[in-house]
């Protein structure tokens, strides 16, 4: 008791006496100020409200129930001292705070759910998250501010191939698109969204990598042709795209009978001298890939799912990886589109234009997420939800990347982009190593 009455008067002086620079040191080091000052307050904030929080919620529970037996009477009342769910020790991060809460018996995270906006209030903080990672437990993720209004990248991570530093998470730390963690991604977005912004930044980042990079772009080209340069093949019609996924589905076939003769699960466990080049596919308006107007176009759209989704369940070990990307990306496409979406782990979504596409891309993921999509406004360009692998999700927004520079990136990085001789020949080269 005594030690943590000692904890609580540091952390009081300690504010005291920084309250003086508190506003110029907000201004130029937010991330100071957070530690300094932020945090602390923050965690006084935390433990002064619990109590009462909890109780106005209804989210404390009570050990006896407020009724008692007065004779041949049953007397009701408000339950006597309710009790709070337990509260952990909130831990410092950059930009904010995770506690953890542990809940009472019978009490399921979304009961604290409801209660985001009243802790946001009551903290003075941006906003508060939920996560749910262990049984019985929540926790309760508070970010100081909003640091998607302005997003540059607070550090520079590692250089690893098939990995793209793309912009800024909500929470502070740098959003990165990892094929190693999530291998193939969906991104969505209508028009003036960002969408296009995100994917020149992550081509700007695979761009000095031993990667192969590839393009589908069925609006004649208009939008990857920035980066013709350092790709190795744009398929501008939807009969090149057909034939370039055939040759990719061959490279994948053939890698697969490498992998098996020398005893690999994937092409990382191969030998150096074997191992081959990894490839990224970036598909810009999969729709129009699965638009049919005649019975030739069903046979070649049928072809295209097909050699799609093939790539999408084997490339993963074997090294070729798919970016989809459209405006709208709605089941109403056909079975091909939600079979696809199945396979893609890693998903984007910026503002849409109907609700379908943004079922499509959070909708088997998390509720929360295809809400907090849903409200994303036409002045907040390059903000999007994120979601991968770990079941999360969170706001994030792109740095944006200019025409100009995408260009540059491509002429620069252009010895990097292996030669693929298959697209413009008039049958299939079937195998082509990279």
């Amino acid at each position: 008791m005594i030690l943590a009455q000692l904890i609580w008067l540091t952390l009081l002086a300690a504010v005291l006496i920084l309250l003086p620079i508190a506003p110029g040191l907000r201004r130029s080091y937010p991330y100071a100020w957070w530690c300094l000052i932020g945090y602390p307050v923050t965690v006084i904030r935390v433990r002064l409200t619990w109590r009462r929080l909890t109780t106005n919620l209804g989210l404390a529970v009570a050990k006896r129930p407020g009724r008692a037996l007065l004779g041949d009477l049953v007397v009701r009342g408000d339950p006597l001292k309710p009790i709070p769910p337990r509260l952990g020790v909130p831990k410092l991060r950059r930009g904010g705070l995770d506690v953890k809460v542990r809940l009472h018996p019978g009490q399921v995270p979304e009961h604290f759910l409801s209660a985001a906006e009243a802790l946001t209030h009551a903290w003075r903080v941006h906003a508060v998250r939920l996560f749910t990672d262990e049984r019985g437990f929540v926790t309760l993720s508070a970010l100081a501010w909003d640091p998607l209004r302005a997003p540059v990248v607070p550090y520079q991570l590692k250089q690893r191939v098939l990995r793209a530093v793309v912009g800024l998470l909500e929470d502070g730390r740098a959003w990165v698109i990892d094929f190693r963690r999530a291998p193939h991604w969906l991104i969505v977005g209508a028009t003036r969204s960002g969408k296009s912004t995100l994917i020149a930044s992550l081509v700007k980042e695979l761009a000095p990598q031993r990667v192969a990079l590839f393009g589908i772009d069925l609006k004649g080209g208009m939008e990857l042709s920035l980066f013709e340069d350092r790709l190795s093949a744009l398929a501008s019609t939807r009969t090149e795209a057909a034939r370039l996924l055939a040759e990719l589905v061959a490279e994948t076939e053939a890698r697969m009978q490498l992998c098996r003769s020398v005893g690999a699960r994937s092409i990382w466990d191969l030998p150096a001298k074997l191992r081959k080049l990894p490839v990224v596919v970036i598909v810009d308006e999969v729709a129009e890939l699965y638009l049919m107007a005649t019975r030739e176009d069903k046979a070649e759209v049928g072809e295209i799912s097909t050699n799609l989704l093939r790539l999408a369940q084997l490339g993963a070990a074997l090294g070729i990886h798919l970016v989809i990307a459209g405006q709208r990306v709605g089941s109403d496409l056909g079975p091909g589109v939600t079979a696809l979406r199945a396979q893609l782990a890693g998903r984007i979504c910026h503002r849409v234009s109907d609700a379908g596409t943004a079922e499509m891309a959070l909708g088997d993921l998390s509720k929360d997420a295809l809400e907090a999509a849903q409200r994303i406004t036409l002045a907040e360009q390059g903000v999007a939800i994120t979601a991968d692998t770990d079941g999360q999700w969170l706001r994030a927004r792109s740095i944006h990347v200019t025409p100009d520079q995408a260009r540059r990136a491509a002429r620069k990085y252009a010895c990097l982009a292996p030669a693929w001789p298959g697209l413009h020949v008039d049958e299939p080269t079937e195998g082509v190593y990279l």
